[in-house]
């Protein structure tokens, strides 16, 4: 039954219910009032006709039952039409309209109330006014109070579905949220680690292919800065990469996080690419939080990568340490011929993103260097961060050129 069609259901068990009502009548299950019994089966004809429309067609299965039972009453009744016309009164209620079944609830008992009365005053007897009132509530109201009974619980199942997709929904938000924001730190990481070695790696590879007049012992000390390069590129490839299998496997990872004070080391390493970098550290260094530090050597380490692809050669350096926050100042004459190597605006928006996770600010973008120096180094690009010793969420600024480099 539960794989036929609705249709064909109703259309059985209405065949069904008009054949339990034949037997009936066939059994003398009606009052006789000198009428043929053949005439009990057009009202009981017309209710099972109700029962074949009871899901598609609800209001008419209730007009074609009032009409029914009023026919039957007047010819018998018979007990075959009043059990089906309950089935009636029942799918009104469950398949129709809100306000009908409402409705319905109100009429029915009235009508229960008024023919317990009658029965009561035509026999002048409180028993049979119980009687009655029983009997015209178990036909009347009982089937229209079930049918909101079964009709609040599949609402509610309803929207207890809609409740648990719609919270599905949110959490395959959440869960897309998290994968895109820890694709975008991956790919910030990845970025800041391969850009500044493998970059130094092509600009002194590119050199040593374009000049032909290097004796031997500067070819070997290119190229021994181009494996030192390479050598750490892969070593910080390799940390990362354990990184993130520990934290697949819900390890605690023991790696190393670079520190700002380790800007010398970062500095030493440029100017072995063939940078001319000059270091200034004012304040007092001192230790912050891994992640300040791991932001602010990343910035440097981004800004020296752009001054090393699009700079001159050249470029100031300045950490400036005060009670509650750090300044980092990266300044490189804008060259007139970059390295000829591509540039997204990646490292622009990673050193944003990695200022902005730690509460602080980032500006970046050309300026006008001061009266006396030569038409090409006339223009700088400047870098500014300014993190906060204690790291609080705050919206990171990002000017870009408007020569985008």
């Amino acid at each position: 039954m539960k794989s036929m069609n609705p249709v064909r259901q109703d259309a059985l068990m209405a065949g069904v219910v008009f054949a339990g009502g034949l037997a009936l009548l066939a059994s003398d299950a009606y009052i006789h009032r000198g009428r043929p019994a053949a005439l009990l089966v057009i009202p009981l004809a017309v209710v099972c006709l109700g029962v074949v429309l009871r899901r598609r067609r609800p209001v008419v299965t209730l007009a074609l039952g009032v009409a029914a039972i009023v026919g039957d009453l007047a010819l018998g009744p018979s007990l075959g039409t009043i059990l089906i016309f309950t089935d009636n009164l029942y799918a009104a209620s469950l398949y129709g309209p809100r306000r009908l079944a409402t409705w319905l609830l109100g009429i029915t008992s009235v009508l229960a109330v008024v023919v317990g009365a009658i029965a009561g005053f035509v026999a002048r007897n409180w028993a049979a006014l119980a009687i009655g009132g029983v009997q015209a509530g178990l036909v009347l109201t009982t089937p229209v109070v079930t049918a909101l009974i079964i009709r609040q619980h599949r609402d509610q199942v309803i929207a207890e579905r809609a409740r648990a997709e719609q919270v599905a929904r949110l959490a395959e938000l959440d869960r897309q949220a998290a994968v895109t924001t820890e694709r975008a730190r991956m790919a910030r990481e990845l970025h800041d680690i391969i850009a500044n070695h493998f970059s130094a790696v092509a600009i002194q590879s590119a050199a040593v292919i374009s000049r032909q007049d290097l004796d031997a012992a500067s070819v070997r000390k290119v190229l021994e800065s181009i494996r030192e390069n390479s050598v750490r590129g892969m070593a910080e490839m390799r940390t990362m990469i354990g990184l993130l299998r520990a934290e697949a496997e819900d390890e605690e990872p023991e790696a190393t996080r670079h520190r700002l004070k380790d800007a010398p080391d970062l500095v030493a390493r440029s100017r072995r690419a063939g940078m001319d970098i000059d270091l200034a550290v004012s304040g007092t260094p001192r230790d912050l939080p891994p992640s300040i530090e791991l932001a602010g050597y990343r910035i440097l380490q981004e800004s020296l990568t752009n001054a090393l692809k699009h700079g001159a050669g050249r470029a100031d350096v300045t950490v400036r340490y005060t009670s509650d926050e750090v300044v980092l100042t990266v300044e490189n004459p804008c060259g007139a011929d970059s390295a000829g190597l591509p540039g997204s605006g990646a490292g622009l928006v990673g050193m944003a993103e990695r200022a902005a996770l730690v509460g602080g600010t980032f500006t970046a973008g050309p300026r006008e260097r001061e009266p006396g120096h030569s038409p090409s180094t006339a223009r700088i690009w400047r870098v500014v961060a300014t993190l906060a010793a204690e790291s609080q969420p705050f919206e990171a600024k990002l000017i870009s050129a408007e020569e985008g480099r």
